[in-house]
């Protein structure tokens, strides 16, 4: 079979009515064909600025390169496909957005295969593994921890990183963030503004972060000395009506929260719209945080308090680990997992409590 450089790759067509070709990538960059091949298939042990000259090179030429014609030489799709069941658009918009923005980058393309929650998943998987080829498969949460959606491409021998998994930890590589210690944070805050009465919206049991947010607001809950009443803790399905539904249900309670921290943005935007129905004003009568950064919780008033979860940068990292996974080969040597930050963001739904109704005195532990 032939070497990718001895290959023709379609792309954009020149001045002269010729199509543009690798040989005009390696002239224009000063470099050799077998250079610009090396670049675009993502092998290792290019340095740095020769990469960025030969792209550069690629991009004023406008060559477009043929992934058929790649897939021939180099045996590999430049295929990404992204897997997911998650309710939240805001957070599925925005791995699809971190994904994409990294394939174009580095000449891959993205492959978006939704899986419904009430999917027979490994009836539904099979095929969808069969018909695609890809060099590998990104997995977001819950359905990162489903046994049989991994069980299922472990068989078809599909690689694949999963987004912030809850167990199985050496099963894979993955990318994830501290979600329990950016819950301690956000509740901290509130804890240091003054409010004693915090109300907290938990996601659905299926999601791994659910109990490790909840876990960082119960440690620094009882770190402050305050125990939290059954009743303030609510659960939702990290939608906004779940959120509104729970903020109803946190409302009623006999002495009503200072604060609710929703544990993502879409539950916390329910949880606002459900205040302003009870006539109270956020932050003045009740301070509301969130957790995510989505787009929604800038343009909510007022805006937001959240937690920026790298959702973008985690993808985007996901595809980083499929693609140098793929320029090694399938050997033994491990991939490295990536831990990313997160940033507490302070906006304008939290402030100090405000005058409200008597309550009791603050609820206290015996330590």
């Amino acid at each position: 079979m032939a070497d990718t450089a001895d290959l023709d790759i379609a792309g954009a067509r020149r001045l002269d009515g010729r199509q543009t070709t690798i040989k005009d990538v390696a002239q224009a960059a000063g470099v050799s064909f077998k250079t610009v091949s090396r670049v675009l298939n993502q092998e290792p042990n290019v340095r740095a600025e020769i990469r960025d000259r030969v792209r550069q090179a690629a991009e004023a030429l406008g060559y477009v390169p043929n992934v058929a014609a790649r897939d021939l030489a180099g045996g590999r799709s430049f295929l990404i496909g992204l897997m997911f069941d998650n309710p939240s658009e805001s957070y599925i918009g925005k791995i699809q957005t971190g994904a994409i923005t990294r394939c174009r980058d580095a000449g891959y393309s993205l492959i978006v295969e939704p899986l419904e929650p009430g999917d027979d998943a490994r009836r539904t998987l099979d095929p969808i593994l069969s018909r695609l080829r890809v060099d590998g498969l990104i997995l977001t949460p819950p359905i990162c921890d489903n046994p049989v959606v991994l069980d299922a491409i472990e068989r078809a021998g599909v690689r694949y990183v999963r987004i912030a998994p809850d167990r199985d930890a050496d099963r894979a590589p993955f990318v994830t963030m501290d979600d329990a210690h950016a819950a301690y944070e956000m509740t901290r805050h509130l804890l240091t503004l003054g409010h004693l009465d915090i109300g907290f919206i938990k996601g659905p049991s299926s999601h791994g972060a659910t109990a490790r947010r909840l876990e960082g607001f119960l440690r620094a809950m009882g770190e402050a000395g305050l125990t939290v009443p059954v009743g303030y803790i609510q659960v939702g399905a990290f939608s906004f009506q779940s959120g509104m539904a729970a903020a109803e249900r946190l409302l009623a309670e006999p002495v009503r929260p200072t604060a609710i921290f929703a544990s993502n943005d879409d539950m916390a935007l329910g949880v606002m719209w459900a205040c302003s129905r009870a006539g109270l004003s956020v932050p003045t009568d009740i301070s509301v945080t969130g957790f995510d950064d989505s787009e929604p919780a800038r343009m909510a008033w007022p805006q937001l308090t959240t937690i920026r979860q790298p959702i973008a940068d985690m993808s985007a990292a996901a595809v980083d680990i499929l693609i140098e996974a793929g320029a090694k080969g399938r050997g033994p040597e491990p991939v490295a997992n990536r831990w990313l930050d997160y940033e507490l963001i302070v906006r304008g739904s939290t402030a100090a409590p405000g005058a409200r109704s008597p309550r009791v005195e603050p609820r206290k532990t015996n330590s």
